[in-house]
């Protein structure tokens, strides 16, 4: 009966607020991959010049890093519950101005970029909220349990958001956003229909509003350096080596597997995500943490390379399979990083700032490629990426060794 008592205790799937979390989650975190694969096909096929997608990146990454000193302090100030809410009906208004837009038949593709910018917004601010709301529904006991469902839960949603927007874009544009429409407002509903949610901000909301508290998610990132170095390597790592922009590219001009063979292409990576995440669940990463994220680093760059060379259908999606798995290898350490080592009146800001620099990865590492693309190619740009990355993790093990040195991911050992 023990047994049984303490597994119910760190069992999050217990507490009806998580549960409608999670379902919310998933609605938003797969509406937001059918918008992306619908939109970077629409701009390619109306365009054909890879910089377009460069910029798709570009536009979605400036809001979180202009706002980064204000979405964070929201989030530790403010009701987490209906910040997201607010953002996902924000969100939820940007798809309905996608399906206007491709129901209008277009030849100019400007007004996506109004519309992608003001969804940057909105996800500049719901994320560090959501990140910290988790927490708040959930017993002590069971926020890791909490944490690894909802990792998993947005890695699901990669794997199936690419596939599911290639079909329903190769159906119509209109399906594909009407879709990612729905999906964000049962999101936004499931939030509100979770009702009050306990919240401690009383130390946050007593703070002056100054410039330490502002920057306090800096801060305490540039303190603890094995966390800088880990971010920082990250961060690098993924604007080098991150081809997703140019999958569009790939998929029509150089592999010739349609809007069905981009979702694909785009799942790849999170089914090697989510393979690396049931292994870490299961045996974790328990010494010689800092030499393991520098290995993972490295081959994450090497398979981009391959990758890029690649002419073939089943090398490439192998290739972006086991990029994924490398990846979330540093995902895995940087965010248990995070989350032993930050205090709880700083996790928004924290968060924000976390964000800012998984964005400049993501989609600031968009903006480099679709850039590169244009002037040498895109063979060449993420080839000559993945060599990149490969560069990184040999400085950054020179320049961070107390990160290279890490045994335990407490940073005790």
């Amino acid at each position: 009966m023990t047994t049984l008592r303490a597994s119910a205790e760190h069992n999050a799937l217990r507490h009806p607020k998580f549960v409608l979390y999670l379902i919310a989650i998933g609605c938003a975190s797969f509406a937001v991959q059918i918008m992306s694969v619908s939109v970077g096909w629409e701009i390619y096929d109306i365009t054909r010049d890879p910089l377009y997608l460069g910029y798709v990146g570009l536009v979605q990454f400036l809001p979180p890093l202009l706002l980064v000193l204000v979405t964070g302090l929201a989030a530790d100030r403010f009701n987490r519950r209906l910040i997201m809410a607010s953002c996902l009906a924000l969100e939820a208004v940007c798809a309905l101005g996608l399906l206007l837009f491709t129901l209008s038949k277009p030849t100019d593709v400007t007004p996506v970029f109004g519309i992608l910018a003001v969804l940057g917004v909105a996800r500049a601010f719901m994320n560090p909220a959501s990140d910290a709301l988790a927490p708040n529904l959930v017993p002590k006991e069971a926020i890791a349990h909490a944490i690894s469902l909802t990792t998993m839960i947005w890695q699901t949603a990669n794997i199936a958001g690419p596939v599911a927007g290639g079909l329903l874009y190769g159906i119509a544009g209109s399906v594909a956003y009407g879709v990612a429409l729905a999906l964000v407002i049962i999101a936004a509903t499931l939030i509100i229909a979770m009702g009050s949610v306990p919240q401690t901000r009383e130390e946050s909301a007593k703070e002056e509003t100054t410039l330490g508290t502002l920057f306090a998610g800096f801060a305490f990132i540039r303190r603890e350096k094995i966390v800088l170095g880990a971010v920082s390597l990250d961060l690098f790592a993924v604007l080098l080596g991150g081809a997703v922009a140019l999958l569009p590219v790939y998929a029509r001009d150089i592999l010739d597997v349609g809007p069905w063979g981009l979702g694909l292409l785009r799942a790849a990576p999170g089914v090697g995500a989510v393979a690396m995440a049931l292994y870490l669940a299961r045996y974790g990463i328990k010494d010689h943490a800092g030499r393991i994220l520098f290995v993972f680093v490295a081959l994450f760059g090497f398979f981009t390379l391959v990758f890029g060379l690649s002419t073939s259908v089943p090398l490439s999606i192998g290739a972006l399979v086991l990029m994924g798995a490398c990846d979330m290898v540093s995902v895995y350490i940087r965010e248990t990083l995070l989350q032993l080592w930050t205090p709880d009146e700083v996790r928004g800001r924290v968060n924000a700032v976390n964000r800012v620099f998984i964005g400049a990865s993501n989609e600031l590492g968009e903006f480099r490629a679709g850039t590169v693309a244009r002037l040498i190619g895109a063979v060449a740009a993420v080839a000559l990426g993945g060599a990149g990355t490969m560069g990184v993790a040999f400085f950054w093990s020179r320049w961070f060794p107390e990160l290279r040195t890490a045994r335990r991911l407490d940073g005790r050992g």
